[in-house]
Protein backbone atom coordinates (compact mmCIF):
# COMPACT_ATOMS: atom_id res chain seq x y z
CA UNK A 1 0.00 0.00 0.00
CA UNK A 2 1.20 3.48 -0.76
CA UNK A 3 0.51 7.15 0.82
CA UNK A 4 -1.00 7.61 3.88
CA UNK A 5 -2.93 4.30 3.93
CA UNK A 6 0.51 2.51 3.99
CA UNK A 7 1.63 4.70 6.64
CA UNK A 8 -1.01 4.37 8.91
CA UNK A 9 -0.53 0.42 8.76
CA UNK A 10 2.92 0.27 10.17
CA UNK A 11 1.83 2.83 13.19
CA UNK A 12 -0.82 0.20 13.67
CA UNK A 13 0.84 -2.79 14.02
CA UNK A 14 -1.62 -4.17 12.29
CA UNK A 15 0.26 -4.25 8.77
CA UNK A 16 1.73 -7.86 9.20
CA UNK A 17 -1.69 -9.54 10.28
CA UNK A 18 -3.66 -7.59 7.29
CA UNK A 19 -0.60 -8.65 4.69
CA UNK A 20 -1.02 -12.24 5.59
CA UNK A 21 -4.65 -11.58 4.84
CA UNK A 22 -4.01 -10.35 1.70
CA UNK A 23 -1.32 -13.27 0.80
CA UNK A 24 -3.57 -16.04 2.34
CA UNK A 25 -6.68 -14.86 0.18
CA UNK A 26 -5.15 -13.24 -3.02
CA UNK A 27 -5.77 -16.15 -5.73
CA UNK A 28 -9.11 -16.83 -4.28
CA UNK A 29 -9.98 -12.80 -4.37
CA UNK A 30 -9.03 -12.64 -7.88
CA UNK A 31 -10.94 -15.98 -9.20
CA UNK A 32 -13.87 -14.40 -7.30
CA UNK A 33 -13.59 -11.04 -8.98
CA UNK A 34 -12.64 -12.63 -12.52
CA UNK A 35 -15.71 -14.43 -12.38
CA UNK A 36 -18.18 -11.40 -11.05
CA UNK A 37 -16.37 -9.16 -14.13
CA UNK A 38 -15.48 -11.32 -16.82
CA UNK A 39 -12.18 -9.59 -17.60
CA UNK A 40 -8.82 -9.39 -16.17
CA UNK A 41 -7.95 -5.83 -15.98
CA UNK A 42 -11.14 -5.01 -14.29
CA UNK A 43 -10.51 -8.19 -11.67
CA UNK A 44 -7.37 -6.53 -10.83
CA UNK A 45 -9.46 -3.26 -10.21
CA UNK A 46 -11.99 -4.46 -8.19
CA UNK A 47 -9.56 -6.98 -5.81
CA UNK A 48 -7.12 -3.71 -5.35
CA UNK A 49 -10.04 -1.46 -4.55
CA UNK A 50 -11.89 -4.30 -2.43
CA UNK A 51 -8.69 -4.33 -0.50
CA UNK A 52 -8.20 -0.60 0.04
CA UNK A 53 -11.35 -0.40 1.52
CA UNK A 54 -10.53 -3.22 3.60
CA UNK A 55 -7.22 -1.74 5.09
CA UNK A 56 -9.06 1.31 5.75
CA UNK A 57 -11.23 -0.63 7.85
CA UNK A 58 -8.53 -3.42 8.85
CA UNK A 59 -9.20 -3.02 12.52
CA UNK A 60 -13.06 -3.99 11.94
CA UNK A 61 -12.65 -6.51 9.72
CA UNK A 62 -10.33 -8.52 11.91
CA UNK A 63 -12.54 -8.52 14.40
CA UNK A 64 -15.19 -9.78 12.74
CA UNK A 65 -16.61 -13.19 13.21
CA UNK A 66 -16.02 -13.71 9.59
CA UNK A 67 -13.64 -11.31 8.24
CA UNK A 68 -13.95 -13.10 4.62
CA UNK A 69 -18.07 -12.85 4.57
CA UNK A 70 -16.81 -9.08 5.21
CA UNK A 71 -14.44 -8.59 2.81
CA UNK A 72 -16.91 -10.28 -0.17
CA UNK A 73 -19.71 -8.05 1.01
CA UNK A 74 -16.90 -5.03 0.32
CA UNK A 75 -16.04 -6.78 -3.36
CA UNK A 76 -19.87 -7.02 -4.07
CA UNK A 77 -20.80 -3.56 -3.14
CA UNK A 78 -17.86 -2.43 -5.00
CA UNK A 79 -18.51 -4.57 -8.18
CA UNK A 80 -22.36 -3.36 -7.70
CA UNK A 81 -21.09 0.66 -7.77
CA UNK A 82 -19.25 0.19 -10.94
CA UNK A 83 -22.05 -1.71 -12.31
CA UNK A 84 -24.24 0.56 -11.95
CA UNK A 85 -22.18 3.61 -12.72
CA UNK A 86 -21.61 2.17 -16.27
CA UNK A 87 -18.42 0.83 -15.99
CA UNK A 88 -18.89 -2.90 -17.71
CA UNK A 89 -16.08 -4.89 -19.51
CA UNK A 90 -17.37 -7.89 -20.36
CA UNK A 91 -15.29 -10.95 -21.74
CA UNK A 92 -15.12 -10.99 -25.50
CA UNK A 93 -13.93 -14.46 -26.89
CA UNK A 94 -13.64 -14.66 -30.01
CA UNK A 95 -11.36 -18.14 -30.59
CA UNK A 96 -8.69 -16.38 -29.83
CA UNK A 97 -5.87 -18.19 -28.31
CA UNK A 98 -4.60 -15.16 -25.82
CA UNK A 99 -7.95 -15.05 -24.03
CA UNK A 100 -6.73 -18.65 -22.36
CA UNK A 101 -4.21 -15.78 -20.27
CA UNK A 102 -7.02 -13.96 -18.98
CA UNK A 103 -8.02 -15.97 -16.14
CA UNK A 104 -5.38 -16.09 -13.63
CA UNK A 105 -4.24 -19.31 -13.05
CA UNK A 106 -1.69 -20.99 -10.57
CA UNK A 107 -1.79 -24.40 -10.78
CA UNK A 108 -5.76 -24.52 -11.14
CA UNK A 109 -7.41 -26.88 -13.25
CA UNK A 110 -10.57 -24.47 -14.43
CA UNK A 111 -7.72 -24.12 -17.05
CA UNK A 112 -8.23 -27.09 -18.61
CA UNK A 113 -11.64 -27.25 -18.56
CA UNK A 114 -13.22 -27.87 -22.12
CA UNK A 115 -15.79 -25.77 -21.74
CA UNK A 116 -14.31 -22.92 -19.69
CA UNK A 117 -14.33 -19.90 -22.59
CA UNK A 118 -18.07 -20.65 -22.84
CA UNK A 119 -18.93 -20.73 -19.44
CA UNK A 120 -16.86 -17.74 -18.79
CA UNK A 121 -18.26 -15.63 -21.87
CA UNK A 122 -22.17 -17.20 -20.37
CA UNK A 123 -21.41 -16.15 -17.44
CA UNK A 124 -21.02 -12.35 -18.24
CA UNK A 125 -23.71 -11.83 -20.08
CA UNK A 126 -25.53 -12.55 -17.28
CA UNK A 127 -27.60 -9.63 -15.80
CA UNK A 128 -25.67 -8.53 -12.51
CA UNK A 129 -27.39 -10.23 -9.81
CA UNK A 130 -27.68 -13.36 -11.54
CA UNK A 131 -24.08 -13.13 -12.03
CA UNK A 132 -23.75 -11.99 -8.65
CA UNK A 133 -25.87 -15.11 -6.84
CA UNK A 134 -24.38 -17.58 -9.46
CA UNK A 135 -20.65 -16.65 -8.43
CA UNK A 136 -21.27 -16.84 -4.51
CA UNK A 137 -23.43 -19.74 -4.40
CA UNK A 138 -21.55 -21.60 -6.82
CA UNK A 139 -17.81 -20.55 -6.92
CA UNK A 140 -17.74 -19.42 -3.64
CA UNK A 141 -19.93 -22.25 -2.53
CA UNK A 142 -21.24 -19.69 0.15
CA UNK A 143 -25.06 -21.01 1.69
CA UNK A 144 -28.46 -19.20 0.40
CA UNK A 145 -28.08 -17.16 3.63
CA UNK A 146 -24.10 -16.26 3.30
CA UNK A 147 -24.50 -15.23 -0.25
CA UNK A 148 -27.63 -12.67 0.61
CA UNK A 149 -25.47 -11.42 3.16
CA UNK A 150 -22.76 -10.89 0.93
CA UNK A 151 -25.02 -9.10 -1.50
CA UNK A 152 -27.72 -6.91 0.58
CA UNK A 153 -31.04 -9.22 -0.11
CA UNK A 154 -32.90 -11.71 1.14
CA UNK A 155 -32.68 -15.57 1.19
CA UNK A 156 -35.22 -15.75 -1.21
CA UNK A 157 -33.89 -13.08 -3.78
CA UNK A 158 -30.83 -14.94 -3.75
CA UNK A 159 -32.81 -18.19 -4.46
CA UNK A 160 -34.16 -17.05 -7.70
CA UNK A 161 -31.32 -15.09 -9.27
CA UNK A 162 -29.46 -18.38 -8.95
CA UNK A 163 -31.92 -19.85 -10.45
CA UNK A 164 -32.62 -17.97 -12.69
CA UNK A 165 -28.90 -17.43 -13.68
CA UNK A 166 -28.17 -21.35 -14.06
CA UNK A 167 -31.05 -21.74 -16.35
CA UNK A 168 -30.06 -19.05 -18.83
CA UNK A 169 -26.09 -20.57 -18.12
CA UNK A 170 -27.84 -24.18 -19.39
CA UNK A 171 -29.31 -22.73 -22.16
CA UNK A 172 -26.31 -20.61 -23.49
CA UNK A 173 -24.63 -22.40 -26.11
CA UNK A 174 -21.55 -24.59 -25.66
CA UNK A 175 -22.73 -25.42 -22.40
CA UNK A 176 -26.18 -27.45 -24.12
CA UNK A 177 -24.07 -30.77 -22.57
CA UNK A 178 -23.76 -29.68 -19.30
CA UNK A 179 -27.60 -28.49 -19.32
CA UNK A 180 -28.30 -32.00 -20.33
CA UNK A 181 -25.83 -33.90 -18.65
CA UNK A 182 -27.48 -34.33 -14.96
CA UNK A 183 -24.83 -36.15 -13.85
CA UNK A 184 -22.53 -32.86 -14.23
CA UNK A 185 -23.62 -30.19 -12.00
CA UNK A 186 -23.77 -26.89 -14.01
CA UNK A 187 -21.46 -25.39 -10.91
CA UNK A 188 -18.71 -28.13 -11.87
CA UNK A 189 -17.73 -25.89 -14.46
CA UNK A 190 -16.92 -23.07 -12.64
CA UNK A 191 -14.92 -25.71 -10.27
CA UNK A 192 -12.97 -27.59 -12.61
Amino acid sequence: MRGTAGAAAGTDGNSEDFQAFVVGRWSRLMRTSYLLTGEQYAAEDLVQACLERTFVAWRKVSLAQDPDAYVRRIMVNAHARRHRMGIKEYLSLSGDPDHEHDLPVLGDSMAQAVERADLLAALAQLPLRQRQAVVLRYWEDLSETQAAAAMGCSVGTVKSNAARGITRLRSAIGLTRAGTDTSLPLHEGLRS
